[in-house]
């Protein structure tokens, strides 16, 4: 733990906000998690301590352990009175809203609270441009699951300041997980390499050339743990659609970043993967 930083804020309950928030528990971090919906936000706490107990039964934690890490964890329902030193936001991927929230935050929060994104994809200099203080502003892009996965994209937008970057990849370490420094572009490193395994995959099934099964089946063969389509509806297919329009857009409609309209309609039916029982599988008992 970073002894010069103590409260964490992270806003979004959904699956990264939860994850991340579980993760900066762990490490002995206060956690402040905040959503638009106050419900949500209870309902995540409960959610992380029931995932804390499956691991206690497996012998991860001790009961002990569970407890401090809880502890550590609290649902808030307002953004004001707040004396917190990183603000990790992770809501929708819709840079509207990021902003809006960041210029809410920047008139509650200290100066010298560090401003971070989770975003897959949209640029951090595009979040910042319309904040009057973009040097604190930085991108903080966590894997899918959050408390597993070490590595962690630290982005450095054109206003960034180095003292912050240099804090917030400190701050990574204490978390146990692998910074890993990127210029600020659309999709930073990873997504941009790894779109095309979801894009590629889709055109396969879009020409028929093979099924989602036999594409997934291939792949997995041959060393990767999961294929493009479970892979797609573990993420949720409404944000691999999302990070795709957004990755098509940033780099001026680029035909190889072109979304699917299959994994559209996917979206449009609601089949997005895992969290709502059906995508490309059906998840339904």
């Amino acid at each position: 733990m970073d002894k010069t930083i103590q409260h964490i804020l992270v806003c979004g309950a959904g699956t990264m906000g939860l994850g991340i928030a579980q993760t900066c528990a762990q490490s002995g971090y206060n956690v402040y998690l905040y959503d638009a919906n106050a419900d949500i936000a209870k309902q995540g706490i409960l959610q992380i301590e029931k995932q804390l107990l499956k691991l206690k039964e497996k012998g991860k934690f001790s009961e002990e352990e569970v407890l401090s890490i809880m502890q550590n964890l609290q649902s808030i329902n307002k953004l004001e009175n707040l004396e917190v030193d990183i603000v990790i936001e992770a809501i929708i991927e819709d840079v509207a809203i990021k902003r809006n929230l960041f210029a809410t935050l920047e008139d509650l929060l200290p100066e010298d609270s560090i401003l971070t994104s989770n975003t897959s994809s949209i640029p951090i200099t595009q979040i910042a441009k319309q904040l009057k203080h973009p040097s604190r502003v930085a991108g903080l892009h966590f894997f899918n699951p959050a408390t597993l996965m070490k590595l962690v994209e630290v982005i450095e937008g054109a206003a960034t300041h180095k003292g912050v970057i240099e804090k917030l990849v400190a701050f990574t370490k204490t978390l146990d997980k692998v910074p890993v420094l990127a210029k600020d572009s659309p999709g930073f490193i990873v997504n941009r390499v790894a779109r095309h395994f979801y894009v590629e995959a889709l055109k396969l099934l879009e020409e028929g050339v093979a099924t989602h099964n036999q594409i997934d089946t291939i792949l997995k063969a041959n060393g990767f743990r999961l294929g493009p389509f479970e892979l797609m509806d573990l993420i949720g297919n409404d944000i691999n659609f999302a990070v795709t329009k957004s990755l098509f857009d940033g780099f001026h409609q680029e035909p190889r970043f072109r979304p699917s309209r299959i994994q559209q309609q996917k979206v449009l039916a609601g089949h997005l993967g895992k969290k709502t029982g059906k995508g490309f599988y059906d998840y339904n008992p």
